[in-house]
């Protein structure tokens, strides 16, 4: 009985101690490209199965795209014909980086968010739009990368002010609903 604590004790105190925790999941890394979701996370139903194991993330071709946290590089160049960049960031957790048109680091640099690690390519090869596709593991296995990342500046997307300068045109003046409201003048019960 004694033993068998002591062991059970061991075994906690050991787990402790060598558990290295994964790296954050919160989403506090910075977006490697800004652009628009073009495609998003759908994970297989087995480890071999069709899904889509990262984002695609729309941008134009030669966009740079930036490490979204300290790492280290783990691979710098062709897989199967085409560029691609994997950054350790240590945890258990790394970040991949496909169809590229151009790579910055080699194989052991030390990047820091927002270090140049790349440019954008044209996507999947025969997607219509470019883009950027983003992959994240946790211990060897995909994870949607949106749990990492945190949330994206918008403003520069969408525009919601009137241009300087210029002038409402006839067709944006208010028109009376297309249905009924109760209230609205010319409303009749």
């Amino acid at each position: 009985m004694v033993l068998r604590r002591l062991a059970l004790a061991i075994s906690v105190l050991a787990a402790v101690v060598l558990w290295q925790a994964p790296a954050s999941a919160s989403g506090v890394w910075q977006w490697p490209i800004k652009g628009p979701i073009l495609r998003g996370y759908d994970p297989p139903a087995s480890p071999y199965g069709s899904g889509h194991r990262g984002i695609d993330i729309g941008a134009p071709v030669g966009t740079p795209v930036v490490a979204p946290a300290t790492g280290k590089v783990t691979f710098a160049g062709k897989v199967g014909g085409h560029l691609f960049v994997t950054i350790d960031h240590g945890g258990g957790v790394s970040s991949t980086y496909s169809w590229l048109t151009s790579i910055s680091v080699h194989k052991g640099a030390v990047v820091a968010a927002g270090d140049i690690v790349a440019h954008s390519g044209g996507g999947h090869p025969g997607d219509v739009k470019p883009s950027l596709h983003m992959g994240v593991k946790l211990n060897g296995a995909y994870v949607d990368p949106l749990d990492y990342l945190g949330p994206i500046d918008i403003s520069g997307f969408i525009r919601l002010a009137p241009l300087i300068g210029a002038q409402p045109s006839a067709a944006a003046a208010p028109r009376p609903p297309p249905f009924p409201i109760w209230g609205y003048p010319g409303w009749f019960p």
